[in-house]
């Protein structure tokens, strides 16, 4: 079967929780990402942040990107996939939380991202359809 360290894409970087919003979306703007998993001083997995959140909760919300940090954003537990999950693991996880990207973890340490388009370039179209279909609704 399928695992997510097969259809993954390594080299995942993060943005510090101390860092700010700003530096956040450089960062997104150089590597030509739309999200990034934010890390604690610790190394571990705080959440996630998205073109989206800056937008929103941000700049929407009057605040100041320079200042706001990363760490402010993230919200809960992060959803993430284990590196040797299955590619139905992967499947239920973004349907259930509704999420197009999901952290790659080995043990504590992140080691990729599965995006909606690699789930789309490995799996069969009825399953790659089924997943679109269930992220596309509210």
């Amino acid at each position: 079967m399928t695992t997510a360290r097969q259809i993954m894409t390594s080299g995942a970087e993060c943005v510090g929780a101390e860092e700010s919003v700003l530096d956040a979306a450089k960062k997104m703007t150089r590597l030509g990402v739309g999200a990034l998993p934010i890390c604690g001083t610790d190394d571990k997995l705080k959440g996630m942040l998205t073109d989206r959140d800056i937008v929103v909760k941000v700049l929407g919300a009057g605040k100041d990107p320079s200042t706001c940090k990363a760490g402010e954003l993230a919200q809960g537990e992060a959803v993430t996939i284990g590196a040797d999950d299955e590619a139905e693991e992967i499947l239920r996880t973004m349907v259930e939380h509704k999420v197009r990207r999901l952290p790659v973890i080995d043990g504590h340490k992140l080691v990729g991202m599965v995006a909606q388009a690699d789930v789309a370039r490995a799996l069969p179209a009825p399953k790659t359809g089924d997943l679109l279909q269930a992220l596309s609704t509210d």
